[in-house]
């Protein structure tokens, strides 16, 4: 099924970086999955060129039919009793793509009167106009911001206050996080000097989480290591696991991984960022209580680590 999700949303996009936006995974996951399905069909899906990609006459024949079949499955799953309620969801890309998504099931499974429609954003909510119930955003509130010059990057969490509800889920920290065999390869670092060493990599979406935690101890941005920038968080610390160097990062999402014994934070020490998470949802909408249960496990899922 990941290989046909895939697939179709490359064909529908004639895109692999529009696919993996879509399906909240990596361009190099999408090629992976669309390789594992042309190998099973012993047939050429794509043409690969220079400027992109294209279907051959079989893939636009297996794009058919796999938009047919999903298209079926999606008006079957629509067909549901009308007393369950749905519940839209924006969560942050990286929050979702790392650990987040993949345990929303549970919660259906808990709530089966509530069905969860799940999107990925880093925009200011517009509860107004966007149709969104709950979001997940990081930043800080109003009554938190000051008269002082943003020294930390600001971030807007929703376009208009008035009848929001703010739960504070946790406090973001950062620190440095690597992979223990790359950690390996560079024979340790003794300390934050040696990140001269290191092939650091920048986050396009939080730029500054290298400087904050830089700044914190006392020590200005390497000036020759190598870097590699990326544009997403979780980018970031896929990069990390494949050893392909060294990021700043937020610590949560770190430690909800089901594959973190693979990492490392070899520096330890871990700095705040002056920002926190937050669920958002309107205390006034028609779907005040079933939010209020997704916010209720969310934060329950959190104090379990």
């Amino acid at each position: 099924m990941n290989a046909l999700r895939a697939f179709e949303a490359a064909g529908r996009n004639l895109s692999f970086s529009l696919a993996a936006e879509e399906l909240h995974v990596t361009q190099g996951a999408i090629s992976r999955q669309v390789r594992i399905l042309e190998s099973y069909l012993g047939e050429m899906l794509f043409v690969r060129g220079p400027r992109g990609v294209s279907l051959t006459e079989q893939g636009k024949r297996y794009l058919e039919l796999t938009s047919h079949a999903f298209d079926s499955i999606s008006q079957g799953m629509s067909r549901q009793p009308a007393s369950r309620k749905q519940l839209s969801v924006s969560i942050l890309p990286s929050v979702a793509t790392l650990w987040l998504q993949e345990r929303l099931s549970a919660f259906e499974f808990e709530h089966p009167d509530i069905r969860l429609t799940v999107s990925s954003s880093q925009r200011p909510v517009n509860f107004d106009q966007d149709g969104v119930d709950v979001a997940l955003r990081v930043g800080m509130l109003p009554t938190a911001q000051t008269d002082k010059p943003p020294m930390r990057g600001d971030l807007d969490m929703v376009i208009n206050w008035n009848g929001v509800e703010a739960i504070q889920v946790w406090q973001e920290e950062a620190a440095p996080l690597c992979s223990k065999t790359y950690w390996q390869s560079l024979g340790g670092l003794g300390s934050v000097k040696d990140l001269e060493r290191a092939t650091l990599i920048h986050n396009e979406s939080r730029p500054n989480l290298w400087g904050i935690w830089l700044g914190a101890h006392g020590y200005q941005a390497p000036r020759n290591a190598k870097t590699i920038v990326v544009g997403q968080r979780y980018a970031a610390v896929l990069a990390v696991r494949e050893g392909r160097g060294m990021a700043c990062v937020p610590t949560k999402d770190i430690n909800m991984l089901s594959w973190r014994d693979e990492l490392m934070f070899p520096f330890g020490q871990p700095v705040s960022t002056g920002n926190a998470y937050y669920l958002l949802h309107r205390s006034d909408s028609v779907r005040a209580r079933e939010a209020r249960l997704l916010c209720d496990w969310i934060q329950d899922l959190m104090n379990q680590v």
